[in-house]
């Protein structure tokens, strides 16, 4: 029935680490009714502080099986079981990965030991497997280590199982999937089962059918897993209880996904989608021409309502550019908003500012200089493609901009005979821009690595 599960790895990131330990203890209930402990070779050196922690150590590992010689074992062990772990996201998290770079899409049900203690011993300060493990008395040797982990957590779902019977008469669904008492029950939780790991947006629905939230995510299955276990807010949780249809849409690019959450907010205005979601990006560097004919630069907030130049996580990085701009373009404070004052700015006084600030300089002189400022960020004035990922390995996404105003995305496939930058244009569905559109174009670019940029 269950699976109790504890690995060690090279860090704690799934997505660039790789697994140095299994342990894996099969119990039916009452009993251990199978076990498979192993090294495993992960095929990189382990870092010396993961050594200090583990005691694992590239000699040790060196001669250990590699992860794809010990995946059918894996498989045919936990078919049919429950994944139960201490803190489970981690280790599912790993275990998956690994089979998804051998090109397995690997699906259990996960049984959290920390959620059911969190449930059924309330009152600790600490959940952590040391701590909770101290708590109740429960002896770890070889902490650490995949085995004496796993054995550890053996020990405590025993515990969890009993406390379970003792306050419910019986076995409660708690013990049997985490997650299916707290949801809706009209929701069908096989559907669950079947959400790719994929970037896409996702859709949740009431009992009558009513949108109720849209979301983003590079991963669509730990997302929507999140939103279903999330017991964080009361908002949160009453969001998860009314949940009782999915739907999503893959997207290849999680730029695009974050460009059709934001059309698709606006469009419906969900009930738990009220605003468009604030981004880590509040601040921004905008440009306009005054009334003498002088480009002029200022900072402020997104939610301005014109649109920015580039966006930043704060004031002070936004100033901070502008600054080097001035600097580096020989500019004025004041036309760059960084100095106000009705006459002429300090650096003009003391002889730095060429006088654009009091008419000095010639709007022409002047602007030359502030034209090539603003052309170091991304959109100024440039008509170009934005090519990245599609939704499988023929196919790419491209996002248009024309002007330094996004016009639309669409996808095409790499092996059409008549491929071309025609057919990009071809493949566009046209879309409208916004200031929500230029932040989330801006960051993007700034922040990720796409496939290529064409211009045209």
């Amino acid at each position: 029935m269950y699976a109790i599960i504890d690995i060690e790895t090279t860090g704690g990131s799934a997505r660039t680490e790789k697994i140095t330990e299994v342990a894996i203890y099969l119990h039916d209930g009452e009993k251990i009714t199978g076990e498979f402990v192993t090294l495993v070779n992960p095929e990189r050196s382990i870092p010396y502080f993961i050594t200090n922690l583990t005691g694992i150590t590239n000699e040790m590992v060196e001669d250990a099986p590699r992860f794809y010689e010990i995946a059918k074992t894996i498989v045919e062990l936990t078919d049919g079981m429950a994944f139960v772990a201490h803190n489970a996201k981690f280790d599912y998290s790993f275990i998956r990965q690994e089979f998804k770079s051998l090109g397995f899409n690997y699906r259990r049900k996960i049984i959290d030991t920390v959620t059911l203690s969190r449930k059924l011993f309330p009152g600790h300060r600490s959940y952590s497997l040391g701590n909770i493990c101290r708590d109740l008395k429960i002896d770890i040797k070889g902490r650490h280590r995949a085995s004496g982990d796993a054995l550890a957590t053996v020990k405590l779902f025993e515990m969890l199982l009993e406390k379970d019977i003792e306050t419910n008469g019986a076995r409660s669904n708690l013990i049997r999937n985490t997650r299916l008492s707290k949801l809706n029950p009209r929701l069908d939780i096989s559907k669950i089962d079947s959400i790719p790991d994929e970037p896409g947006i996702y859709y949740f629905y009431n009992e009558t059918g009513d949108l109720i939230y849209i979301g983003k995510s590079r991963n669509l299955q730990q997302r929507i897993s999140t939103h279903l276990s999330n017991n964080t807010t009361n908002r949160s949780m009453e969001m998860r209880d009314l949940i009782a249809d999915i739907d999503w849409v893959c997207t290849g690019s999680e730029l695009i996904a974050l460009l059709r959450e934001s059309f698709e907010i606006k469009e419906n205005k969900p009930l738990y989608n009220r605003a468009q979601r604030r981004t880590g990006f509040q601040w921004a560097i905008f440009s306009f021409t005054d009334k003498n004919g002088y480009l002029n630069f200022s900072f402020g907030q997104t939610n301005s309502g014109e649109n920015p130049l580039s966006v930043f996580s704060s004031r002070e990085k936004a100033k901070s550019r502008l600054e080097s701009l001035v600097e580096t373009y020989e500019l004025c404070q004041k036309l760059a908003g960084l100095y106000e004052s009705d006459e002429a700015c300090f650096q003009f006084h003391v002889g730095i500012c060429k006088g654009a600030c009091c008419g000095k300089e010639t709007p022409k002189n002047y602007n030359e200089r502030a034209y090539r400022a603003a052309e170091e960020f991304v959109f100024s004035r440039r008509n170009f493609f934005i090519i990245d990922k599609g939704r499988d390995e023929e196919e790419r996404c491209a996002v248009k901009v024309i002007n330094g105003k996004y016009a639309g995305y669409g996808y095409f496939n790499i092996n059409d005979m008549g491929f071309g930058l025609s057919a990009v244009h071809d493949c566009i569905i046209q879309a409208p821009d916004n200031n929500d559109i230029q932040v989330i174009l801006k960051q993007y670019l700034r922040s990720y690595r796409v496939e290529k940029i064409i211009e045209f």
